[in-house]
């Protein structure tokens, strides 16, 4: 049985964090204003836009059947995005210190929560959905996918292989 519909909308963002712990205290101010649930994915950790949305939808289903690995939904979605049972793995594929280029989600999205957003992060346009060879070969590394997957499959499919790899992690639970 599926669940309730889902709401959720993905933007693109950077920002430089010199204090994680103070930022995420801001998310969390922002989503209790509007009621949401806000997920920040490390973009250069994640397969694409697809990626992100298949993390969020398996997170919402877990919770709304009862069988969420975690005890709240943004560290569900960095579970399912990292393809992994282990929060200390999971939170790599979050925020971290320096440098950040992020999918940031807004389940829901009511209206004036990305205003309030850009001003602690700032949006652009989409990534480049392309997967260059190096970052093919960080997610195989990341997602523990063998050359031989790579060959049976074809190098252009890496963002399916990591796709099932989230799909899996249902299996494992």
């Amino acid at each position: 049985m599926e669940p309730a519909p889902f709401s959720c909308e993905i933007g693109v963002a950077e920002v430089t964090i010199r204090d994680r712990a103070a930022l995420l205290g801001v998310l969390r101010e922002v989503a209790g204003r509007y009621a949401a649930r806000i997920v920040c994915f490390d973009a250069e950790k994640l397969a694409g836009r697809a990626h992100a949305e298949a993390a969020l939808r398996h997170a919402h289903r877990s919770f709304a059947q009862g069988s969420a690995i975690s005890n709240s939904f943004e560290m569900e979605a960095l579970l399912y995005a990292a393809g992994t049972r282990q929060c200390s793995a999971a939170v790599s594929f979050g925020l971290h210190d320096g440098e950040n280029h992020l999918y940031v989600c807004c389940c829901p999205a009511p209206e004036g929560i990305w205003r309030d957003l850009a001003v602690h992060m700032q949006f652009g346009g989409e990534p480049d959905e392309c997967i260059s060879k190096e970052k093919a070969a960080r997610l195989a590394t990341l997602f523990d996918i063998t050359p031989e997957e790579i060959v049976a499959t074809g190098e252009d499919r890496i963002r399916d292989l990591v796709l099932e790899r989230v799909a899996l992690l249902d299996v494992c639970k």
